[in-house]
């Protein structure tokens, strides 16, 4: 297996997304068939599990508390603060006194005394960062959290935090199709000694081997309303998903563990959280932490899938004003 250092412990380097199962993609699974699938990914040895206070309201974390709490020196846990969601409206509160009851509260649904790595999952321009960062460094004193990150921050605001206090780790979106890290934020990490910690590497699903015809995502799918997946644009990214599929089996792997590979090969200090409401995706996942493949078709699948090929942006207008990770803008083919 595959290790690599997160929040100073050594954790293998495919963990677990716990969005998908309260969630974003659809109608979420019964509650026990959750639970199972939690206690199976740590049967399996999957030691990297991470969640967020929006996941469902808390439901993901309550979840989570159920199923594998029991178990807590076992895993690594990370959840995350500062979004705000108001119906369709999405807003940003990294003050201090939002991020200490958010911990708070996020404790207890977990049903434990600390998580492992605590993100702001956005950046808060209202409030200073040495603000935010001290409320961060406050809750490490208490024993509440073991090491602090952020979420779709910028290179030069990653910094700044981290010259305040060193910061464990930066999640952001990347895979073959979404390379935003690659303007700052990836050099800047691996500068400073901070892992980088991917979501969505299989691209919201798009890599993942299965979903071919839009429509066939549920009225309440997240994707719906993300440029990629409109049906105008797809037509053109379903093209490049069939030609991903034929490297991936000439690779000898499936679509899924060659996304992950390819995360996993832009640097030592990359983990990837696929996240997945499915055991057999789980499998498939979590054995990508032993798959090896070959230097060439990493470079053909660098040349097929990026920023440049790929139509649409990655978010929908109405989500772009809370990120903060370097753009490169609306791209239209």
């Amino acid at each position: 297996m595959t290790t690599r250092i997160l929040a100073g412990r050594q954790v293998r380097s495919v963990g677990l997304g716990c969005m998908n199962v309260a969630w974003a993609y659809g109608n979420p699974p019964p509650r026990e068939d959750a639970v199972a699938l939690f206690r199976h990914a740590l049967d399996a040895g999957c030691d990297h599990f991470d969640t967020a206070n929006i996941y469902g309201g808390g439901v993901s974390e309550e979840i989570l508390g159920e199923a594998i709490m029991d178990r807590r020196d076992e895993f690594l846990l990370a959840t995350k603060t500062g979004i705000i969601v108001d119906g369709p409206r999405r807003g940003v509160d990294c003050s201090p006194a939002s991020i200490t009851a958010s911990l708070d509260a996020s404790l207890k649904r977990l049903g434990t005394d600390h998580v492992d790595l605590f993100y702001m999952h956005r950046f808060d321009p209202k409030v200073p960062i040495a603000e935010s960062v001290g409320a961060m460094v406050r809750a490490i004193e208490a024993g509440k959290i073991r090491a602090y990150g952020v979420s779709e921050w910028s290179a030069a605001h990653v910094r700044e935090a981290h010259a305040v206090h060193p910061m464990a780790a930066v999640q952001t979106e990347y895979s073959p199709w979404t390379r935003n890290v690659e303007l700052g934020v990836l050099e800047t990490t691996r500068a400073s000694g901070i892992a980088l910690v991917a979501f969505s590497p299989l691209a919201r699903g798009a890599l993942g081997g299965e979903l071919r015809d839009v429509e066939t995502l549920t009225e309440k799918d997240l994707r719906r309303s993300h440029p990629r997946f409109s049906a105008e644009n797809w037509i053109h990214n379903r093209r490049l998903i069939d030609r991903f599929d034929h490297l991936a089996a000439e690779a000898g792997v499936t679509p899924a563990q060659l996304s992950l590979a390819w995360v996993l090969s832009r640097a030592s200090h990359v983990h990837a959280i696929p996240g997945t409401r499915s055991r057999a995706h789980f499998d498939q996942n979590h054995a990508a932490n032993d798959v090896i493949v070959p230097t060439d078709i990493l470079e053909r699948v660098s040349a097929l899938i990026n920023q440049g090929s790929v139509a649409g942006h990655r978010y929908p207008q109405v989500m772009r004003g809370t990120i903060d990770t370097e753009d490169f803008g609306q791209l239209s083919l």
